[in-house]
């Protein structure tokens, strides 16, 4: 059991094959993390989802008194997978009667690799397109978006970008080498484990938006 001086943000991520839910307390800048649980299995279900929310509950000794508020992904991503997350966390709320927060997947990726200047988030959208959005790191080592999210092919984006990037996403696994042959050393890719989205980083960024009402 842990202790739960401040109120909790129960998180659900369910963009890509790999999904996961959290526990977090606190924001970006003074977060942490208090319990993860990935489904990894390729496909996702309303019941497995519920399953693991209920696990990782009781294996923290949180109760729904301890939850302020449920975050979830509201992509992009994978349509099935989006639609069962988001049912699921429109259940949740309405049951525990929690206000709900939606954030974007793209949001979440970059908010895993500041304190890199300029953040490009990339989810592959099939057909040779992928999902891109780009971020600034602020003096707070904080993620800001720096445009609206685009679907583009992957040679377009790499014309867009004038100066060094960090890029994370699926994006990196299906077009890295195309983006390192045409940007060269003006491109970094995130660690590989970065790639995949996940509830933690949306639970974090939830907690930010349920303070100013975003």
């Amino acid at each position: 059991m842990i202790d739960q001086p401040q109120p909790l943000i129960l998180s659900i991520d369910t963009a890509t094959s790999c999904s996961s839910v959290a526990l977090t307390r606190g924001s970006r800048t003074n977060g942490e993390v208090l319990a993860t649980l990935s489904l990894s299995s390729g496909k996702t279900h309303s019941r497995r989802l519920l399953v693991s929310i209920d696990y990782i509950m009781k294996e923290t000794g949180v109760d729904w008194s301890h939850i302020e508020a449920i975050a979830v992904s509201l992509g992009p991503g994978s349509f099935t997978g989006l639609r069962i997350g988001m049912a699921t966390a429109k259940g949740l709320a309405f049951a525990a009667d929690k206000p709900m927060i939606g954030i974007s997947t793209l949001d979440g990726l970059a908010s895993k690799c500041a304190p890199a200047p300029w953040i490009c988030s990339v989810l592959d959208a099939r057909k040779k397109e992928v999902y891109a959005a780009f971020y600034r790191t602020d003096s707070e080592g904080l993620t800001a978006p720096a445009g609206v999210p685009v679907v583009i092919s992957p040679e377009k984006l790499a014309e867009s970008l004038s100066d060094s990037v960090v890029m994370v996403g699926d994006g990196v696994t299906t077009y890295g080498d195309l983006w390192r042959s045409l940007l060269k050393d003006r491109v970094l890719f995130a660690p590989a484990h970065l790639h995949e989205p996940t509830a933690s980083s949306l639970g974090l960024i939830g907690k930010e938006k349920f303070e100013t009402g975003d």
